[in-house]
């Protein structure tokens, strides 16, 4: 579990919308010295501010004032430069949580946050964190509820444990924050504090569970005047080198190759409000590896983004779900169609796996009257395959053009915490290849009270080039009930046969009209034997649009729990019914009818605040025809040895009986299905050690296995049924992958803003058309073949311009 989104849980109801109905407000007093940044509160220029106290409960009991023996008190300041925030919470030092972790990171710790709004807008936030172990976590909150924690900035600041409980001291200098050009300044602010061995989270202002909404329920700092924001520019030059060693053992073919790099990322405040980002010949090396898996859809897999030049601050980008920012400089579009072109005794010598990124610049903002406006920029440069004929000649195969991609964005912020918004995609490719264009409008709108909202969007996408020009839309609309403990929402998506935003988002697939139906019951008020409930009902029915024809429908029930020994559990129930599938005969035209299924499912997690905790789930399908079964179980487990060393484990295996599905074409073109079986198993080591807050190892290993295993064919009838077959082209044709990684990365932020990263890879991948059988062969097999090691080592440097003339 990636810990650092530990936070969202904690802090409830991001993802929703409204106004508090109370407000708690404060007073920032300015100072003309700064305190000391120790953790320390004995700096006399504390004594002026008055603290703010009486922290309210959000759980595990919502609403209830905490008790001055376990009390939080905070005090602000500011100067010309920074705000200084001082913290003092009340504990036995017993009874303080604090695990080691680096940066980004909260882990098993308790912490202190302080979240400014400094427009007041009551949608967009910033937050400050500090662990009792003195880890940083600092995050950026959007309308739509988004925790961006890969938003950074640089700031200070240190704690201290005393008999008393511990203490935190901040400094957010104002480069790390967006205000507005006013001389009187009213920010929205809210604090937050979570004692992690009793399960308990409380913030300053009241944040209501029942009430929609995080960031609109923050009170007020009064005080803050003759401020202006600084100039906003600072520069990180990197530089790189990396080995890489294959045994390719291939006449003319290095097994051992190495690079050097340099660039730089820019961050440059336009104005008080508007950001330019920019970065120069990135270098990605450090980047966790893909989870790759065997994927017998008809449907591409999408992966994680972990470059944090694209997830960082692109709240704006990511409405409307038309940027996957894994399309640039990933996997060149053409790199398949140079097998399909290779001549008479020709070989591909090397063939990139990526396409170059040469740039990326992204500037983005919200003026004072709630008009945000983004505007992304990436180009890609040319890739080519090498192919080698008997002779010894080389030619050379475009694989990817030089390729542009970028996004504008306008969002206006409305009454009610309701937006509009319209946005453009645009790829331009290089010489013959064709050109894409998506456009799209936004739309969210909250009544008064904020309990009821309609929402939807608009969209048309248009791909042209000498040979093609085609213009497809799709629309969604969304109408619910988004507060108060019972919430529901009804929502329509259309798309035609021609509607494509893939050259720069993610789509499956188009040619639908679908419907959904969520019905939700929430119980936040603690009970004899429960903390918190839940349960909902939903149901998806979908049809092709053109020509109107029947696809599916499936519905389920199901709950989730939380017990008062801070234990959850989780349980539903769903019927996939008969449908027709479009895509799984990967032939326009085609249908294959789908068998209908019951499955079962269930998990439950421990206590994680203790030093050994874990969950497990399992679940059932059970087919209507061929007497398909199938199963899938896992556990995970985590245990921390002290504050600096913890292991986590997890491990999946999902075996499947007598499923259906595509398998291929014979020699009369004609569609192949298989009955089949299939086993997956998936284990993953994490293992952690924190030397400081600011320097720490990570270790990830990861062994995936499956397969597929044909034990009867069949014949795809043009009406969709199946028919048997000897499926003579398939007989022994089965499929075995495994793929085994190791990921370990030392980092060290050895000045603010400032990194070391050592990472070392390996990857081992294996693909056979056998029937290979047993967990253990598989991975001996793995591990024996041939390993592609890599050692890199990256090490950037951040330069404040403000902190340069400074010192000049």
């Amino acid at each position: 579990m990636k810990q650092g989104l530990l936070l969202a849980s904690l802090l409830c109801a991001l993802c929703m919308t409204s106004v508090a109905q109370t407000i708690k407000k404060m007073n920032a007093v300015r100072t003309e010295s700064a305190p000391k940044i120790d953790g320390v509160l004995d700096d006399e220029v504390w004594t002026k501010a008055v603290a703010a106290d009486e922290f309210v409960e959000l759980r595990p009991v919502p609403g209830k004032v905490e008790s001055r023996e376990k009390g939080t008190e905070v005090k602000i300041l500011y100067d010309n430069s920074a705000i200084y925030v001082s913290a003092r919470m009340y504990d036995h030092p017993d009874s303080i949580a604090r695990e080691l972790v680096t940066r980004d990171r909260v882990g098993n710790a308790d912490f202190i946050g302080i979240i400014f709004d400094p427009y007041l807008d009551r949608i967009n936030g910033l937050g400050f964190y500090v662990t009792a172990a003195g880890s940083q976590y600092d995050a950026k909150y959007s309308l739509t509820g988004n925790e961006d924690d890969n938003w950074n900035a640089v700031w200070d600041s240190e704690v201290k444990i005393d008999e008393k409980g511990w203490t935190a001291e901040f400094k957010i200098p104002y480069s790390a924050l967006r205000f507005a050009n006013k001389d009187v300044q009213t920010w929205g602010v809210n604090m937050t504090r979570r004692r992690q061995k009793i399960n308990y989270q409380s913030c300053w202002n009241f944040v209501d569970p029942k009430v929609s909404g995080f960031i609109n329920q923050e009170g007020e700092l009064h005080g803050i005047t003759n401020i202006k924001s600084p100039i906003r520019l600072s520069f990180s030059p990197y530089v790189s080198t990396s080995a890489n060693n294959y045994p390719y053992n291939l006449p003319g073919v290095k097994n051992t190759t190495g690079t050097f790099n340099g660039g730089m990322d820019v961050k440059y405040g336009i104005n008080q409000s508007f950001t330019l980002d920019m970065t120069l010949v990135p270098d990605f090396g450090q980047v966790r590896s893909d989870n790759q898996i065997l994927n017998l859809t008809p449907f591409e897999v999408k992966f994680n983004e972990n470059r944090q030049f694209f997830t960082e601050g692109t709240e704006l980008f990511n409405k409307g779900d038309l940027f996957y920012s894994r399309r640039i400089g990933s996997f060149p579009s053409y790199t398949n169609d140079v097998y399909g072109q290779l001549q008479a005794g020709e070989t591909v010598k090397e063939n990139p796996s990526e396409s170059k990124l040469i740039n990326a610049t992204k500037v983005s903002g919200r003026t004072g009257k709630g008009l945000g406006i983004g505007v992304f920029n990436a180009v890609t440069n040319r890739a080519v395959a090498t192919v080698l004929n008997a002779a010894g000649r080389e030619r050379m195969v475009e694989t990817q053009p030089l390729t542009n991609y970028s996004i504008f964005v306008l969002d206006q912020n409305l009454k009610n915490n309701s937006s509009v918004t319209l946005l453009n995609t645009n790829v331009l490719r290089q010489g013959a290849a064709y050109d894409a264009n998506v456009s799209a409008f936004l739309f969210r709108l909250n009544n008064k009270k904020n309990k009821y909202h309609v929402e939807g969007a608009a969209k048309m996408s248009h791909q042209t080039s000498l040979t093609r020009d085609d213009t497809g839309f799709g629309y969604e609309f969304e109408v619910g009930k988004q507060s108060g403990n019972f919430v529901w929402n009804l929502e329509q998506e259309l798309s035609d046969d021609k509607f494509n935003p893939t050259d720069l988002g993610f789509f499956t697939n188009n040619n639908f009209l679908d419907h959904s139906l969520y019905v939700g019951y929430n119980k936040f008020k603690p009970g004899k034997w429960y903390l918190q409930y839940e349960t909902w009902f939903e149901a998806d029915h979908s049809r092709m649009f053109k020509p109107q024809a029947y696809q599916s429908f499936n519905a389920n029930v199901g709950g989730w729990v939380k017990f008062k020994n801070f234990w959850s559990a989780n349980m539903n129930i769903g019927r996939v019914f008969s449908g027709n599938d479009f895509y799984e005969a990967r032939s326009a035209g085609r249908v294959f009818n789908t068998f209908s299924s019951t499955g079962i499912n269930g998990s439950f997690n421990s206590n994680n605040a203790k030093k050994y905790n874990g969950g497990a789930y399992l679940s059932m399908r059970f087919q209507d025809s061929y007497q398909g079964f199938g199963i899938g179980t896992g556990f995970y487990q985590n245990y921390r040895v002290n504050n600096k060393l913890s292991f986590g484990t997890e491990i999946m295996i999902e075996p499947r009986y007598n499923y259906v599905n595509w398998v291929g074409k014979n020699s009369s073109n004609e569609i192949i299905f298989s009955r089949y079986d299939r086993n997956t198993v998936e284990s993953i080591l994490d293992v952690k050690y924190a030397f400081t807050a600011k320097m720490g190892l990570n270790l990830r290993g990861r062994h995936y296995w499956s397969d597929r295993r044909n034990k009867s064919f069949f014949l795809l009838q043009d009406d969709g049924n199946l028919q048997p077959n000897p499926g003579t082209e398939f007989v022994n044709q089965h499929v075995n992958y495994n793929v085994f990684n190791i990921d370990m990365v030392y980092s060290w932020q050895f000045a603010p803003g400032s990194e070391l990263s050592l990472t070392y890879k390996d990857v081992a991948e294996d693909y056979e058309t056998l029937n290979r059988e047993g967990y253990g062969r598989n991975f001996g097999r793995v591990i024996s073949r041939p390993q592609n090691n890599s050692l890199s080592l990256k090490v950037l440097y951040y330069l404040d311009y403000l902190q340069l003339k400074k010192k000049n």
